[in-house]
């Protein structure tokens, strides 16, 4: 039985409402100090009332992050394709690929703005580095895995490379590849905002200056907006997870 977003929305957000009535009233009875820990009604005032400086953070954030995803869908989906070209070119390239994945970001974050300059581009690179991964990983992992008997029958009547990889090994790929794409889609807002404590604008301007000027209430308001975004995104991708498999694969079917 398909289950309505309400059903689905729910016990999440229960929970969440919960956990934040429970938070409030364990920082008033403890008596935190508000530069260690604000109160969640004290960030949410900060999140209304900043709200005029961190909306236009939280769009240059995104653009920067959805440029970052972008490039990193699609280049990750090319390097992908031409790892399983052949176990020879997997064998030699791969370990390449897996620096996206072990590389820490915060350390590279400076040399990126020496090789782009301030501004956006280094923080889509950033966005770039740190979600190019998953995209390949989990994209070359679909297209190992396509069944050895389609495979077959595709090679007995003759089919091109091309047409193999266009009608049987992508379409077999993608649920592993959108599984990628959530994946990415939270790996870049990390990239980006470390990207910005460097490099300059959105959000992780505000974070850097909210601290400077002990401001918890707004660094937790201005990571509220980030987390925001990156569950915005995980959403979007799981929407369209959903259209494009649930008629076929069972990861998506009626629930």
């Amino acid at each position: 039985m398909s289950s309505g977003p309400l059903a689905r929305l729910g016990p999440p957000l229960v929970t969440f409402v919960a956990g934040v009535g429970l938070g409030e009233l364990a920082i008033r009875a403890l008596d935190v100090s508000p530069l260690i820990l604000p109160r969640p009604s004290a960030v949410l005032a900060a999140a209304l009332a900043e709200s005029a400086s961190l909306l236009p953070a939280l769009a240059a954030t995104a653009r920067a992050v959805l440029v970052g995803l972008a490039l990193s869908s699609t280049l990750g989906i090319a390097a992908a394709v031409a790892l399983a070209a052949s176990p020879w070119i997997q064998r030699a390239f791969y370990p390449y690929a897996i620096f996206f994945q072990i590389v820490p970001i915060v350390a590279i974050a400076p040399l990126l703005v020496i090789w782009f300059g301030y501004g956006s581009r280094a923080v889509v690179a950033a966005a770039f580095v740190v979600s190019v991964f998953p995209v390949i990983a989990n994209t070359l992992a679909g297209l190992r895995s396509v069944d050895p008997a389609l495979r077959d029958l595709f090679r007995l009547h003759r089919a091109s490379g091309l047409a193999a990889l266009w009608k049987l090994r992508l379409p077999w790929a993608l649920p592993y590849l959108l599984t990628g794409l959530r994946i990415a889609a939270g790996l870049a807002v990390i990239g980006a905002i470390v990207g910005e404590f460097v490099g300059g604008g959105g959000l992780g301007v505000i974070v850097l200056g909210a601290m400077r000027q002990q401001r918890t209430d707004l660094v937790f308001a201005a990571v509220a907006y980030a987390s925001g975004l990156g569950l915005a995104l995980f959403a979007a991708v799981g929407l369209a997870s959903r259209i494009a498999l649930r008629h076929w694969h069972a990861s998506e079917g009626d629930r």
